[in-house]
């Protein structure tokens, strides 16, 4: 992965195909690497409150997952999702950046589980949180 040795994430996750058309940023910061999910109406599920898309916020959780996998491990392939459990615990405003970021819990030699959580204005107030298992190729 010659993106990964040069610190090139953002380019790493333009190759997800979801990734531009959702609207995902990686940053990194003294806690690593920081997915984030700038407003945008499309991305609106429920136009009352408004609130994003669960379908938005799940996929967000994946992709730090992902993110933070090929950040912090040492591997030659994309990891690939096995399964992914998701807590919606707030609602997800949409007209505020929501972020997430990726906790390696154990990394095997075939499966490595990660811990997610999303947040808007508060990391101590989390809108989602993940527990996801992905195969490490």
């Amino acid at each position: 992965m010659k993106l990964k040795a040069a610190g090139e994430f953002p380019a790493i996750s333009d190759l997800i195909p979801y990734s531009a058309f959702v609207g995902f940023e990686l940053d990194s910061d003294e806690q690593g690497l920081l997915t984030i999910l700038r407003a945008k109406p499309s991305n609106i599920g429920n136009t009352t409150i408004p609130a994003v898309h669960g379908g938005v916020v799940g996929a967000m959780l994946e992709h730090a997952g992902v993110m933070h996998i090929i950040h912090e491990c040492d591997i030659a392939r994309f990891p690939k999702i096995i399964n992914i459990s998701v807590d919606y615990l707030r609602p997800c405003i949409g007209n505020q950046d929501t972020f997430a970021r990726g906790y390696l819990i154990k990394q095997g030699r075939s499966v490595s589980n990660v811990r997610v959580e999303a947040w808007q204005s508060d990391p101590q107030r989390p809108v989602a949180a993940a527990h996801a298992h992905f195969m490490m190729g």
